[in-house]
């Protein structure tokens, strides 16, 4: 019994115990939780002047390429050394040569085939001439007259093929002479000394290289922002839109300026694309800063179009649903603000409307965001988001 009684008394006492430690302990008040405002990122807004642009992607390609071809048959007795793949030759520089010799033979037969035809009209108009005298004094018929008359007129008829005959033999003498056409290079050639060629069978392949040409596709979407000849004509002097062309060659990257000169006549309806023609004048003109802007270059191409005033450029989060964003108040308080959109190109809006100098933009991303409702902001972002070549700030 007595083993029962002394557990017992210990844990009566410890009981007493602890309920004497809380009724003497110290009291703790209870205090609401404090409830934070959600913390944004904020960006200044503030207006400026940009430049909008396009950019695509082509290939150069020459403004006028031809066959060259000889209109005389013969054997070459002469061949430019630049008339090979990849040289170089000027307007009227004589590129082949072709045997003259036939021909100088076929120019005097037609010299003194002309002479003679010449002599016939001479004798017949003087016996046509004789006849209608002899007819006026009745001492010769109508019908010798008139035999006089015709053989006159096939004498003249006679001349003026003569006449033609020369012409053509000393067209043909020229011909065994092939002048460069314009300013130029050579693609390919496949002709030598001592080979015959025949009329019309191509001996090479030049192009023109006073200016290139760069075909370059464009969404019908970027036309409103680009001041481009429409029409498909070559736009008046002074109103071409500018083209900055850059490739990478040689293992550095080189820029060349051009200029856009006309559109083509037909929208693609599939990719609804367009394509418009960049003009890059002497292509060819020797620099020690970058190569030359060979035909078949893949490039890049930065169409330079519109200046606008006052835009305003956002990241894309900052953009909200239904053309709005969230403006902070001088309260910290949001307020949703209608926009008007410009331009969306990749992770940059430009607005055209809906906002004010100086005025505080949050562009963090909010789920639930409230009309009126209280945030805390950091430190204000750059007003100007990185640029992407597309609108440039002037």
């Amino acid at each position: 019994m007595k083993r029962l009684i002394i557990p017992i008394l210990i844990l009566l006492g410890g009981i007493g115990l602890a309920a004497a430690l809380l009724l003497t302990g110290p009291q703790l008040n209870s205090k609401p939780s404090e409830i934070l405002a959600p913390l944004v990122r904020v960006m200044t807004i503030e207006m400026q002047t940009v430049e909008l642009s396009a950019l695509t992607h082509g290939t150069v390609a020459p403004r006028t390429e031809s066959e060259l071809i000889p209109e005389v048959a013969g054997r070459v007795t002469h061949v430019n050394p630049n008339l090979v793949s990849g040289g170089f030759f000027r307007a009227g520089e004589e590129l082949l040569r072709i045997e003259p010799l036939d021909y100088e033979l076929a120019l005097e037969q037609a010299r003194a085939g002309l002479a003679r035809t010449e002599s016939d009209v001479t004798n017949a108009r003087k016996d046509a001439n004789r006849q209608d005298d002899l007819v006026k004094r009745q001492l010769t018929s109508a019908a010798q007259q008139d035999e006089a008359s015709n053989r006159l007129r096939i004498a003249e008829a006679t001349l003026r093929q003569a006449k033609a005959q020369l012409s053509r033999a000393e067209r043909d003498l020229m011909r065994t002479r092939i002048l460069a056409p314009y300013d130029g290079r050579v693609r390919s050639e496949k002709v030598d000394i001592g080979q015959f060629v025949n009329r019309g069978n191509s001996v090479a392949t030049i192009y023109a290289t006073d200016y290139a040409e760069v075909r370059l596709p464009i969404h019908d979407e970027e036309l409103a922002f680009l001041d481009l000849p429409l029409g498909g004509n070559h736009a008046p002097a002074g109103t071409n839109a500018m083209v900055t062309v850059t490739a990478r060659f040689a293992g550095a990257e080189h820029q060349w300026q051009g200029k856009v000169v006309r559109t083509e006549g037909e929208l693609d309806p599939k990719t609804r694309m367009i394509n418009v023609v960049a003009q890059i004048d002497k292509p060819y003109e020797p620099s020690d800063t970058r190569p030359p802007l060979a035909v078949g270059l893949f490039v890049d191409a930065e169409i330079h179009g519109k200046r606008v005033n006052n835009v305003v450029i956002i990241p894309r989060p900052a953009l909200r649903a239904n053309s709005q964003v969230l403006i902070i108040d001088a309260n910290n308080q949001l307020r949703y603000r209608d926009v008007q959109i410009l331009r969306q190109v990749n992770e940059q809006i430009y607005l055209s409307a809906g906002l004010e100098n100086g005025e505080r933009l949050c562009i963090s991303a909010l789920d639930n965001a409230l009309e009126g409702m209280t945030v805390r902001t950091s430190a204000p972002a750059n007003s100007s988001p990185a640029n992407n070549n597309q609108a440039n700030p002037l």
